[in-house]
């Protein structure tokens, strides 16, 4: 089931997708236009078709025209430039010279795409002319714009088809759907709170290459932000969040409900925090001295890290700022997104069981979140109710950022499918996950992929979606299936 399917309860109004802003321009030969009338009529039609079904995507179009010369194609490059596009689809309708485009590949400001999509499956041999065979042409174009990228050090990416193609267009929405969460991470703020936790190195991340991939910021707070924040929260907030609680929580019976309260008043701190600094994610962690306040709060997150997550505003602990990040692009991608990590390999069953404690995503649960206390956060300081749920069966997909030895950034994916079976009762997201080959192997390939032991999980299979994304953000891409 798409996470669009999925409506939240109304207290979790969900954060929505960021559209993508798309160049469109398309072209032909300037000398075909006198010797045959009804080519750029035909060439105008079938953009117009590409026009609105990227519009109907969601996205914006910028329609910059056609390019029937070098001269026209300098202008559509300057009005696509002025539009701050995302990325531009150069439909590729029939044969033209390299020069007419070179101004747009070089001056137009985003990645490119090339179309080529015929009107129809097949042309009509007995009665086609040569002005209908052109409009049908690109095919003949095609392999010297990709030479004219290929010499600006441009990646060349080409979908060919016809417009009724829906192979085709599934690759086109792909390249839509990734230029869309381009412009998402461009303007995301990115909170980090409090300290790494102590000797995790693999999830030590340089803010530089979050913003030098993504674009975007990263705000470093204390948790005296948080404290502040909280010493505000008033009596009817925190009712608020009680109220909501009981909505879209099971409480366990044996459940602390004090430390509900504290936890409820803990959340709506994080929602004022969350506003002023205008976050998109969040990542915290804190040890603290015991039984102080700031202790109090670092140990008091499940339940407001779990509210802020089903909005569509991922906030992890463990300092995980870059699995913050992959479930914020999951979430872009309409995938949802968990906080995820290896927990056990079952061999009779052949799947692997991953989870997290802390945060859970309601939006792509089997069922409601249920609110079991803990004595002691195994790892952590201090204890209190945690959150204990389960990822609804179906294709789900890891996502995980990895940070390399030259400082980038080389994003990993894997698919596979959550099945039933039993589960620990241990106040934790927990899963089954089937990768279709031995849990062991899955295990060994997914640990030499570079992933840190935190990633992101999010519902449908989208490795397709995160490649299209690597390759428009210029990172490196992995896809992980043993």
């Amino acid at each position: 089931m798409p996470l669009a399917a999925v409506v939240p309860p109304a207290p979790l109004a969900r954060v929505p997708a960021t559209p993508a802003r798309i160049g469109l321009v398309t072209g032909g030969l300037g000398n075909y236009w006198p010797q045959f009338p009804d080519l750029l009529p035909t060439i105008e039609k079938s953009a117009a078709v590409i026009r609105e079904r990227v519009e109907a995507s969601g996205a914006h179009v910028e329609y910059a025209g056609v390019i029937s010369d070098p001269v026209q194609g300098a202008a559509a490059a300057e009005r696509l430039r002025k539009a701050d596009c995302d990325l531009i689809i150069v439909f590729v309708a029939t044969y033209m010279a390299s020069a007419q485009v070179l101004p747009v590949f070089k001056y137009g400001g985003a990645p490119i795409l090339l179309v080529n999509l015929q009107p129809g499956t097949s042309m009509n041999h007995a009665t086609f002319g040569t002005g209908d065979w052109l409009g049908y042409a690109g095919f003949a174009g095609l392999p010297e714009i990709g030479v004219a990228l290929e010499r600006l050090g441009m990646p060349i990416r080409s979908v060919s088809g016809h417009l009724a193609d829906e192979r085709a267009w599934a690759k086109i929405d792909r390249w839509v759907r990734a230029a869309g969460v381009v412009r998402a991470l461009r303007g995301a703020r990115h909170g980090m709170m409090g300290h790494l936790y102590p000797g995790m190195f693999d999830i030590a991340t340089n803010i530089t290459a979050i913003t030098g991939t993504f674009g975007g910021h990263v705000e470093v707070l204390e948790f005296d932000d948080l404290k502040l924040r909280y010493d505000q929260v008033t009596e009817a907030e925190t009712e608020r969040v009680l109220a909501t609680v009981e909505e879209v929580f099971t409480v366990h019976p044996g459940a602390d409900r004090e430390n509900i309260r504290f936890q409820a008043r803990v959340s709506a701190a994080l929602d004022r925090l969350v506003e002023e600094y205008g976050l998109d994610t969040l990542a915290y962690f804190y040890f603290g001295e015991n039984d102080t306040l700031l202790q109090r709060l670092g140990a008091g997150f499940a339940i407001g890290a779990t509210l802020l997550s089903s909005r569509g505003i991922p906030t992890v602990t463990e300092y995980e700022v870059r699995a913050a990040a992959a479930m914020y692009v999951l979430d872009q991608f309409g995938a949802g997104g968990t906080l995820t990590e290896g927990q056990a390999l079952n061999f009779d069953d052949g799947v692997c069981e991953v989870g997290h404690n802390d945060a859970a995503d309601m939006a792509i649960t089997a069922r409601k979140p249920l609110l079991r206390s803990l004595d002691v956060y195994h790892g952590k300081s201090g204890g209190g109710v945690s959150v204990e749920v389960d990822i609804r069966q179906g294709p789900v997909t890891q996502f995980s950022i990895g940070e390399l030895r030259d400082g980038s950034l080389r994003f990993i994916a894997s698919e596979g499918t959550i099945v039933d079976g039993p589960l620990l009762s241990i106040g934790n997201t927990t899963s089954r996950v089937d990768f279709g080959c031995d849990p062991a192997d899955w295990a060994d390939a997914w640990s030499q992929s570079g992933s840190t032991h935190h990633w992101a999980m999010g519902v449908g299979h989208r490795a397709a979606d995160i490649e299209a994304l690597a390759d428009l953000l210029g990172a490196e891409y992995r896809l992980v299936q043993p």
